[in-house]
C-alpha cells in the first residue's frame, strides 16, 4: 500500500492540514494519509493542548474521510520526537508499504532536521508543501545541500500556497474571535465544549444557530 505519512503536533489540527493532506494524497496517488500527532517539536514551543485532546480533536476531523488514518506511535513511551527516531519505527510497522512523509515547507526549511539523512533512507519519497510565506530560493539552497541520491526522493507538490496556522486559530480564540472556517465544524465544537485555547466563553455568544439547537421545542 501506498501510505503518506503526515507528522505535526496539530495545536489544533485545521483545514488548511485536512487540505494538504487530501491534495497531496491525490496527487502522489496515495491510498492512505496517516496522521502523525507529535507530544512536541524540538525547534518550537510545546503544545498547548495536551495529547488526549489534540488526538480527539484529530479523530473528530478526519472521520469523514476513509482515506485518512491515525498512528500514535509518536506519542508513545518511547517517543523522542525526533523524525530521525521516528521514520525508522514506522518502516517497521509498515514493511511492506510504500512511506512517503509529507511536510509543510516551513517546517523544512525553517527548522533544522537532525539526521535528515537517516529519515530519507527509511522513505520511498519526501513531500514538500509550499507556504506562501516561504521564497522558492530557500528551497533551492536546501536541495543544493543534498546528494544526488537524497534529492531523488524529494517532491514539490503543486498546491497552491496556503497560510493557515494553528496560530492564527489559537489567537483567534484568545480574543474571543470566531474559528468557524478555519477547522473542521466538529473540532470547533470540541474545543468549544473543552474551553480549549482560551475559548471559554459559551458558543451560544458566537453561534446564534447553536443556541437555537440548545432550545426546548417551543421555547423562544
Amino acid at each position: 500500500m501506498k501510505l503518506g505519512l503526515f507528522g505535526g503536533t496539530f495545536d489544533p489540527v485545521h483545514n488548511a492540514h485536512l487540505f494538504v493532506a487530501e491534495a497531496a494524497r491525490f496527487e502522489l496517488g496515495l491510498e492512505r494519509m496517516v496522521f502523525l500527532p507529535t507530544r512536541g517539536a524540538h525547534y518550537r514551543e510545546a503544545p498547548v493542548a495536551g495529547a488526549g485532546d489534540r488526538v480527539a480533536m484529530l479523530r473528530c476531523a478526519i472521520a469523514a474521510n476513509p482515506y485518512f488514518a491515525l498512528d500514535e506511535t509518536d506519542l508513545d513511551d518511547a517517543a523522542t520526537g525526533f523524525s530521525a527516531d521516528l521514520v525508522p519505527r514506522l518502516r517497521a510497522l509498515y514493511p511492506n508499504d510504500e512511506l512517503t512523509f509529507v511536510v509543510g515547507g516551513d517546517s523544512l526549511v525553517d527548522s533544522p532536521w537532525q539526521r535528515f539523512d537517516v529519515v530519507l533512507a527509511n522513505l520511498d519519497a519526501f513531500a514538500i508543501a509550499p507556504r506562501a510565506e516561504r521564497a522558492p530560493e530557500r528551497f533551492n539552497r536546501l536541495l543544493a545541500e543534498l546528494a544526488p541520491r537524497e534529492r531523488a526522493k524529494l517532491r514539490i507538490l503543486d498546491l497552491p500556497a496556503l497560510n493557515g496556522s494553528a496560530t492564527l486559530v489559537r489567537a483567534q480564540l484568545a480574543r474571543g474571535g470566531s474559528i468557524r472556517y478555519l477547522v473542521p465544524e466538529p473540532v470547533r465544537r470540541y474545543i468549544e465544549a473543552r474551553g480549549l485555547y482560551g475559548g471559554e466563553t459559551p458558543a451560544a455568544l458566537h453561534d446564534p444557530a447553536s443556541a437555537r439547537e440548545d432550545r426546548e421545542p417551543g421555547e423562544s
